[in-house]
């Protein structure tokens, strides 16, 4: 059995995979990544339907959206020439703080 971690992290990889894919699909001209925008989505959909079992809606999306820009916002400067500027660099160190107290603190979280 996945642990509910196990199927968040799951929601989120798909999740990044599904944005990174849409951006290669050159508005859905481009077949193969266009399908793998699909899967991804609908699997990480599912993913996050699971998680949602055991854990609160806020809380996972929160967790669920945080982490997937972040990383997708590092994909772009690592990998597809995109720049961010001081307030994005700001924004997302936000985001993973929040992301950390929620995960450290919230009593909403399974710990």
């Amino acid at each position: 059995m996945i642990p509910v971690w196990g199927w968040l992290g799951g929601a989120i990889l798909l999740e990044v995979i599904g944005t990174t894919a849409l951006q290669q699909s050159a508005q859905f001209t481009r077949i193969v990544p266009t399908l793998v925008m699909a899967v991804c989505y609908g699997l990480s959909f599912y993913a996050l339907s699971v998680v949602v079992q055991t854990m609160p809606m806020g809380v996972v999306y929160a967790i669920w959206s945080g982490t997937g820009i972040a990383l997708i916002s590092l994909i772009g400067v690592a990998f597809l020439n995109q720049h961010l500027d001081a307030a994005g660099v700001i924004g997302i160190a936000l985001i993973a703080a929040g992301v950390v107290i929620i995960n450290m603190f919230s009593s909403a979280n399974p710990h």
